[in-house]
C-alpha cells in the first residue's frame, strides 16, 4: 500500500490552514526558510497573532469551525487567490481529513502532511489494526473488524476476558470509549460508545480489545520520505492526561531500556512502512507493568507535544515536514540520531482543574510567560487578548529542557512559578502538582495518575495559608487607606504624602 509519488517541487508560499499556537510555530519555520506566509482567520480571531505574523491573512468566515476552519473550499479558494504552493494543516482541523489532503493534491497544492491513501488507513482504527497485525506490530487481543452488534460484541469480551475496552473506530481523543469491567454492563456500554461515535465522527462503528490495567502511553515520532527513508526520532511519555487527552508529555520516557527502545521504535518504522506513510507521523502504544508493548493508533500529523522532541534530537520537525513535502530525501538517517538531555512539556489550558478540568475561556487579562535558558513557550494568544469559546482551549505549550530528567523537572518547576495568567483560570496549578509529586519524580505512574492522585483538595489554600492572606491582605489596605495613612505614606519634603508602593495599576 503506497500513495503516489511525490514530484519535486520547491515551496515558495505556504497557506498554514489553521490557528493559535501551531499557526504562529509553523510560521516560524517558513520564516527562517525564506518561505512567505497566509493566514486564514474566522471573525473572532482576525486579531490574532497569527493573523499579524502572515504574510497574507484572509477572512473565512464565522467563529464556527464549519463555517470557517473545517470548509475545504474556503481554504482551497485563499489557497488560490494568493498563489500559495503548499497548505500546512497544523493539527486538529482538516489535519487528518483524507478527503481535504486528496482535494489539495486535485488542486494542484502541496499538502504537507502524508498522503490521502495513508490518512484513510490510519484514519479507521479496524483497518489499522488490520495492517499492523499483517505487519507483525504486538497488538492487545481484540477484533480487527468493526463491531456493530452488543450481542456479537459481547461474545468476544467473553473470549477476550474482562476488562475489555470499546473504541470508536473511526476516530480517537477519547471520544466513543469505554472501558467494561463485567458482562454485566457490556451492552449499555457499548451502545453509550457507539452514540458517542456516532455524534462526533459521524460512524457508530466500534471494536473491542484487551482492556490494559495501569498502561503507560508511550509515543514514537517517525519521519518517511517519498524514497522509501523511514526512521523514528525516538518515544514520547503521554501517560498523564484528563479526559483521556493528554497533558503533560517528556521525552524520553523513563521506563525504556535501550532494548525496549529500539525493538518499539523498529515496530514503529514497520507500522509507518505498512501503509506506505511519508511525512511526520507518530505511533502510539501502551507499555503494561510487564514491559510487553501494543500498538493504539497512528496519528498522521504533526503532534501537539512535537516540540520535547525538537528538544533532545535538535531536529526541527516543521521543516523536515517541509522538506519532505518538496520531495527531497530527509537528510538524516537513523544512525545520525542520539538522545540529548530531558525535556517536559506541560500544556497550559484555560480550563479549572478544581471542576474537573472544564473549560474557561474569557479574556486574559495578563500574560506574562516565563523565560531563560532551557525553556520555551509556544502560544497564539497574547495579554488583552482572549480564549475563546468556540475552539479549543489552549493558552500555550511549555516546555523545558535539561541535562537529565531531574534538571528538566526543576526547570519546569521554576518556569510555571514564573508563569502569570489572569482572567481565566489554567492548569498552571495541577501542572506545578504533578512535577511535586512523588509518583512522578520517581517515574512510578500510569495513565490513571489524574485519577489515582489529583484531587480538587490537593490546590486548596489550607486554613494557615488563608489566615496568613488574610493579614496580609489588611496590612495592604491599611498601608493604602487614604483615611487611614501609615508610615509607608509618610510626608514627603513639601508636605505630600508619598506613593505607597503597594498599587494594582502601571503609573508612568
Amino acid at each position: 500500500m503506497t500513495d503516489s509519488p511525490v514530484e519535486a517541487r520547491k515551496i515558495r508560499k505556504v497557506l498554514v490552514a489553521n490557528r493559535g499556537e501551531i499557526a504562529v510555530r509553523v510560521m516560524r519555520t517558513c520564516r527562517e526558510l525564506g518561505i512567505e506566509t497566509v493566514a486564514v482567520y474566522s471573525d473572532p480571531d482576525r486579531p490574532s497573532p497569527h493573523v499579524r505574523m502572515a504574510d497574507e491573512a484572509y477572512n473565512i468566515g464565522p467563529a464556527a469551525a464549519n463555517q470557517s476552519y473545517l470548509v475545504q473550499s474556503k481554504i482551497l479558494e485563499v489557497a488560490q487567490r494568493s498563489d500559495a504552493d503548499a497548505i500546512h494543516p497544523g493539527y486538529g482541523f482538516l489535519s487528518e481529513n483524507a478527503d481535504f489532503a486528496e482535494a489539495c493534491e486535485e488542486a494542484g497544492v502541496i499538502f504537507i502532511g502524508p498522503g490521502p491513501q495513508a490518512i484513510r488507513a490510519m484514519g479507521d482504527k479496524t483497518a489499522a489494526r488490520q495492517l499492523m497485525e499483517d505487519a507483525g506490530v504486538p497488538m492487545a487481543p481484540g477484533t480487527t473488524d468493526a463491531v456493530t452488534d452488543a450481542e456479537e460484541g459481547a461474545r468476544v469480551a467473553e473470549e477476550i476476558g474482562y476488562p475489555v475496552l470499546i473504541k470508536a473506530a473511526a476516530g480517537g481523543g477519547g471520544k466513543g470509549m469505554r472501558v467494561v469491567e463485567e458482562a454485566e454492563g457490556f451492552k449499555r456500554s457499548m451502545e453509550m460508545a457507539q452514540s458517542e461515535a456516532t455524534s462526533a465522527f459521524g460512524d457508530g462503528r466500534v471494536f473491542i480489545e484487551k482492556y490494559i490495567q495501569q498502561p503507560r502511553h508511550i509515543e514514537f515520532q517517525i519521519l518517511a520520505d517519498a524514497h522509501g527513508n523511514t526512521i523514528h526520532l525516538f518515544e514520547r511519555e503521554c501517560s498523564i492526561q484528563r479526559r483521556h487527552q493528554k497533558v503533560i508529555e517528556e521525552a524520553p520516557s523513563s521506563i525504556l531500556s535501550e532494548e525496549l527502545r529500539e525493538e518499539m521504535g523498529g515496530a514503529a518504522v514497520a507500522a509507518a512502512k505498512s501503509c506506505g506513510y511519508r511525512n511526520a507521523g507518530t505511533v502510539e502504544f501502551l507499555v503494561d507493568a510487564d514491559a510487553n508493548f501494543y500498538f493504539m493508533e497512528m496519528n498522521t500529523r504533526l503532534q501537539v507535544e512535537h516540540p520535547v522532541t525538537e528538544w533532545i534530537t535538535g531536529i526541527d520537525l516543521v521543516e523536515q515536514q517541509i522538506r519532505v513535502a518538496e520531495g527531497r530525501e530527509l537528510d538524516i538517517q537513523q544512525d545520525d540520531l542520539s538522545i540529548h538531555g530531558h525535556s517536559v512539556e506541560c500544556r497550559v489550558y484555560a480550563e479549572d482543574p478544581a471542576s474537573n478540568f472544564l473549560p474557561d475561556p474569557g479574556p486574559l487579562h495578563r500574560h506574562a510567560a516565563p523565560s531563560g535558558f532551557g525553556v520555551r513557550v509556544d502560544s497564539g494568544v497574547e495579554e488583552g487578548g482572549d480564549v475563546l469559546i468556540h475552539y479549543d482551549p489552549m493558552i500555550s505549550k511549555l516546555t523545558s529542557w535539561g541535562k537529565d530528567r531531574e534538571s528538566a523537572i526543576r526547570r519546569m518547576v521554576r518556569a510555571l512559578d514564573e508563569y502569570e495568567v489572569a482572567g481565566v483560570q489554567t492548569t498552571i496549578p495541577f501542572c506545578r502538582f504533578a512535577m511535586e509529586h512523588d509518583a512522578f519524580r520517581s517515574g512510578q505512574f500510569s495513565t490513571h495518575f489524574v485519577d489515582q492522585h489529583f484531587t480538587p483538595d490537593a490546590l486548596s489554600v489550607d486554613a494557615d495559608s488563608k489566615d496568613d492572606l488574610a493579614a496580609l491582605a489588611a496590612t495592604l489596605y491599611e498601608a493604602v487607606s487614604d483615611d487611614k495613612p501609615t508610615e509607608v505614606a509618610a510626608a514627603t519634603g513639601d508636605g505630600a504624602p508619598a506613593r505607597s508602593p503597594w498599587r494594582n495599576r502601571r503609573e508612568l
